[in-house]
């Protein structure tokens, strides 16, 4: 694995297009990244 710093907003990005081009290996991975995405998306709102 690299070592390499990222944004969140960044992971963000990446978690939602993996979501929308449908790169996930099973529909509880897509329930995870969903999940992830929300999670991420809220913290983002909430104290940022």
């Amino acid at each position: 694995m690299k070592n390499k710093t990222i944004t969140a907003e960044e992971l963000l990005n990446h978690i939602t297009q993996k979501i929308n081009t449908g790169n996930f290996t099973d529909s509880v991975h897509k329930i995870k990244l969903v999940t992830t995405q929300e999670m991420i998306q809220k913290i983002l709102g909430e104290e940022f």
